[in-house]
């Protein structure tokens, strides 16, 4: 694979497992294809050809030392090629589809108790409080006379109110 380099971060969404287990799955099976041709061809061979100077349960025992872990290798690469299946359905589950439910039920609680928290008047379908608007500045403040909070304090303290 030449081009972006790899790191974990990259198998962030579910559709990049897919892809990338869906191209592991495509790996193994080449390699499974590949050691059952091997496994194909040196059982042919052994049961074909055994060496003369083997005797039949001398050439037996050894095609079988020879065969065997080509069998193994090939049971576990597909092997490996079905955890591929449990690997992107894990992963999707446990990253996405739990989280998912879990954020909709506590939503759906929070919106229980906000429900039951509000008064009996607002459930009875009577009129919602309406939300609090701005201040508008204050009298004084609009026509020159305020100023800021200090010059207030300064007026209240000379037995000035500010009109």
């Amino acid at each position: 694979m030449a081009g972006a380099e790899w790191s974990g971060d990259m198998l962030d969404r579910p559709e990049m497992v897919e892809a990338w287990s869906a191209q592991l799955r495509s790996a193994l099976t080449g390699y499974v294809d590949y050691v059952a041709r091997i496994r194909r061809d040196a059982e042919a061979m052994w049961a074909e050809n055994p060496p003369p100077e083997y005797g039949s349960f001398e050439a037996w025992w050894r095609h079988h030392k020879v065969s065997a872990p080509f069998a193994q290798l090939q049971e576990h690469l597909e092997e490996a090629a079905k955890l591929t299946f449990r690997l992107e359905a894990r992963y999707r589950r446990n990253y996405h589809e739990i989280p998912d439910k879990r954020q909709a039920t506590a939503q759906a609680k929070q919106l229980a108790q906000h429900a039951a928290a509000l008064p009996e008047a607002e459930r009875a379908g009577r009129e919602r409080p309406r939300p609090a608007q701005p201040r508008e500045p204050h009298p004084a403040g609009r026509d020159g006379g305020g100023g800021d909070f200090m010059d207030l304090i300064r007026r209240e303290g000379n037995g000035r109110r500010p009109a």
